[in-house]
């Protein structure tokens, strides 16, 4: 189901929504990845904002399950580093060829030239004219025919095929294409799925600034909470439309969704939606947590996990953002889940 949500002119952008059950049993070594809600997690491997909203009766539980499945803080460096010191030396073996690291470049998607590296494909966002100095193969994105809006292109370069090496006329193309047009010093933002990422090894050469993501954890007391029915049929376009706004106010920490919200009609219209047949809603206290940093969708999954494992049969929220822009938000109550996926 898509819901009709956006602009008049050009295109809309587009919020998808699945429901499904979840299984009865999840192997957390390896949750299901191509089904909802893990398959919208992990299509998000650069996520920059992570929320989770439950009641606040699970939170320490929550807390203590999370803190247990992520062994390591969660921590991310910031280095400033020329593309073409990604693509040699020791960073470019132990990082990209024989390890498991994410990369992101600084730039404003669809604005800037902007790079990334993902399970050791590097992706080159650029405008027009500086694809047209490349010398690569790429594809164009973008514009679409539309009036005052730029043409862009998109390479990708798998790095981890055996003839991405040196001497390999394709690879050496690449080097010069980093040495002499893409020769600009980056702030890089860098996570080691397989490291501590404290900042030793290659990387210390260029002098990272590690951080460390910590949650921020706000409890919230009195919110009025809908009786969210066992099943949402997918013509429910209002009861859909409706939970959505909900869970975007409460994550907020909007007061329209409190109990003592005495806020004028006149300025706001705004009321808990009443979902189920018979109207009942509940007061409850609910804890929200935050993390904000470089989040790759490794750590959401085990985050997911832990929020489903703790809430039981109870109901529980979750939403991501992404640095491309595109965010999901995940609802589950019993065995439903339902997954709205927003892509701008």
């Amino acid at each position: 189901m898509v819901l009709d949500i956006g602009k008049d002119s050009g295109p809309s952008p587009k919020c998808y929504v699945h429901h499904t059950d979840l299984p009865n049993y999840i192997d957390n070594a390896h949750p299901p990845a191509k089904k909802d809600p893990f398959r919208t997690v992990i299509e998000q491997p650069l996520g920059h904002t992570l929320d989770v909203l439950l009641p606040s009766k699970h939170a320490e539980a929550f807390t203590s399950l999370v803190a247990t499945t992520l062994s390591t803080p969660i921590r991310y460096a910031k280095v400033y580093m020329k593309l073409h010191d990604v693509l040699t030396g020791e960073f470019f073996n132990d990082y990209v060829k024989s390890g498991h690291v994410l990369l992101l470049s600084e730039g404003r998607p669809g604005i800037d030239n902007c790079f990334s590296l993902v399970e050791g494909v590097l992706r080159l966002d650029v405008e027009k004219p500086t694809y047209e100095r490349l010398g690569l193969e790429g594809k164009a994105v973008g514009g679409m025919g539309r009036k005052h809006v730029k043409a862009r292109y998109v390479v990708e370069l798998n790095l981890r095929l055996p003839s991405m090496v040196r001497g390999k006329r394709g690879f050496e193309r690449v080097l010069w294409t980093a040495k002499n047009v893409l020769d600009h010093s980056l702030a890089w933002l860098f996570y080691d799925l397989n490291g501590s990422n404290d900042g030793s090894g290659p990387i210390a050469a260029h002098s990272p600034v590690v951080r460390e993501v910590k949650p921020t954890i706000t409890p919230l007391a009195g919110v009025r909470t809908p009786a969210v029915p066992d099943t949402i049929g997918e013509d429910d376009d209002e009861e859909i439309a409706e939970s959505l706004e909900w869970l975007t106010l409460t994550m907020m920490g909007s007061p329209r969704v409190l109990e003592t919200d005495k806020v004028d009609p006149y300025l706001c219209r705004y009321s808990v939606p009443t979902l189920n047949a018979d109207g009942s809603q509940t007061i409850q206290d609910l804890t929200h947590f935050r993390w904000h940093g470089f989040l790759p969708s490794q750590v959401s999954t085990k985050i997911l996990l832990a929020a489903l494992k703790v809430s039981g049969d109870d109901w529980m929220a979750m939403s991501g953002s992404a640095f491309d822009g595109n965010s999901y938000t995940i609802l589950k109550h019993g065995k439903t889940v339902t997954t709205w996926k927003y892509s701008d």
